[in-house]
């Protein structure tokens, strides 16, 4: 039991540096100042490893870790990170915990997509006038012109990568027997 729990914390910190690195080598500008990341890729694969709770820490540990060492937007910035990242990522690895199979992944990873884009819009309107220091009627024409294609995007990016690279990723965590079958 004990080793199952090491192994389990270990993999969850790997996920974290991984998670942060592509934080630091894979912005993308997409639109206005918005830059894609694919650290949602490496959460939500985590979360469908372990459960939601395991997408919530990363979440939260990689946020903190990028508030404090790359990010220009403080705690707002931190906080969205982790509203943006957890409506995923937790989303999709609940849906997933319920049907682990392929037929519990799509749907999960599209409602993921969906809950990302809707929460993200209402929390954009909500919150990006106060960091970045626009009115919110500013705020409120960038909604449709920027923030929801850029959320889809990147929704659409993250299930894709993820659709992509976790059964790779599975197959070598338990070829290296950090994970059971």
């Amino acid at each position: 039991m004990n080793i199952s729990r090491t192994k389990k914390l270990v993999v969850t910190a790997m996920l974290c540096a991984l998670a942060y690195i592509t934080v630091l080598v894979g912005r993308i500008p997409i639109v206005l100042f918005l830059k894609y990341d694919p650290k949602d890729v490496v959460i939500v694969i985590g979360g469908l490893i372990f459960g939601p709770l395991t997408s919530f820490a990363v979440t939260v540990i990689v946020s903190v870790i990028q508030m404090f060492t790359i990010s220009g937007t403080g705690i707002w910035g931190c906080i969205m990170n982790i509203i943006s990242s957890c409506s995923f990522a937790c989303t999709a690895s609940f849906i997933y915990k319920r049907r682990r199979r392929l037929s519990g992944a799509i749907p999960g990873l599209f409602c993921g997509l969906c809950c990302q884009v809707v929460i993200m819009m209402l929390w954009n309107y909500l919150i990006a006038p106060i960091y970045m220091g626009y009115p919110r009627e500013e705020i409120a024409k960038l909604l449709l012109t920027a923030f929801l294609p850029f959320n889809l995007i990147k929704g659409g990016l993250n299930a894709g990568l993820t659709m992509l690279l976790y059964k790779p990723v599975v197959t070598v965590l338990r070829r290296s027997n950090m994970i059971e079958s």
